[in-house]
Formats: structure tokens, C-alpha cells, sequence
């Protein structure tokens, strides 16, 4: 992998002293500001917003809409956090409609997203159907609009 991209991937945007240089402020009063916010879960964490097409042929993204039976002790929050655990969840959203869970996973190949449907979401206690959409192009990622990939050139058709 690309070294910048590698340390963007697992650094953070911009250091502490960085931010309070743009902020004109003290680096203790950033850092506490961002403890605040991480400790009122507020701020999650922050990442690079990567073109989908970067690792479109090592990777496969997957939306898989769930319906389930609530659990009587935990409702839908059970089941839901259940799984979110998996390593190969990306997202998990309690929805309204004609689904309860919608859950964005990533894989290696088509072939491992239908093994995690079969062998692991389906087989969860409350689960009584799945319906698995492959992403196949990305138009907006995160705000950000995606180019089109180039077009070859088509060679001049003559008559």
C-alpha cells in the first residue's frame, strides 16, 4: 500500500498542536475539548473518505436488509449489536418499513459475503429473512462525488 495513504488510513487528520496552531488556542484546551467530545460520544473517530474504486477488485461491499423477531428482553438493540461484533460489518441501522436492520458489510469476494449471510447472519436467533443488494458502483461516497472512471477511447468507425 501506498505509504501517505497507509499512515492518512491509521493516523489522525491533524495533530493536537496543529489544530490549536488553525484555532489560535492553548493544545491543552484542544485536548480537552476532544476528550469532551469522545467521552460524550460525540465524536467517534475520524477517517479518510477513500474513492470505492481504490479496492474494487480486492473488495466487495454489501447492503443485506435483515427482518427480525425483537428479542423480548433486549428488542431490536440485541440483535442489532449482536451484529455489529462481526469484523465484516461496516454499519448497522434500525430502519423503519419493510426491513428492521439494515447492515453494510465488506468482504474479499462475493463468495465470502453469501458464506457471512448463510453461516452467521441467518443462523442469529430472531433472524427470519435477509435479502443481500451488491454495491456495484458508487455515485457520492460520504458527501464526496465519485468521477467516473475513464472511458477508452472507441476507435472511428469507418463507412
Amino acid at each position: 500500500m501506498n505509504k501517505v495513504l497507509k499512515l492518512i488510513l491509521e493516523g489522525e487528520q491533524l495533530s493536537t498542536e496543529q489544530m490549536a496552531r488553525i484555532l489560535d488556542a492553548a493544545p491543552e484546551e484542544v485536548e480537552a475539548q476532544l476528550e469532551l467530545l469522545k467521552k460524550e460520544q460525540i465524536l467517534l473517530g475520524w477517517r479518510p473518505v477513500l474513492n470505492p474504486s481504490f479496492d474494487a477488485e480486492t473488495r466487495v461491499r454489501a447492503v443485506i436488509e435483515l427482518k427480525v423477531s425483537p428479542d423480548v428482553s433486549g428488542g431490536f438493540d440485541r440483535i442489532a449489536e449482536r451484529v455489529s461484533q462481526f469484523d465484516q460489518v461496516e454499519s448497522c441501522y434500525l430502519m423503519s418499513g419493510s426491513y428492521d436492520l439494515l447492515v453494510i458489510v465488506n468482504a474479499d469476494n462475493l463468495y465470502k459475503v453469501a458464506n457471512f449471510v448463510h453461516n452467521r447472519l441467518a443462523r442469529i436467533g430472531g433472524v427470519l429473512s435477509t435479502a443481500t443488494h451488491f454495491m456495484l458502483r458508487a455515485y457520492k461516497e460520504s458527501g464526496f462525488a465519485v468521477a467516473a472512471p475513464e472511458k477508452p477511447e472507441r476507435p472511428a468507425v469507418s463507412q
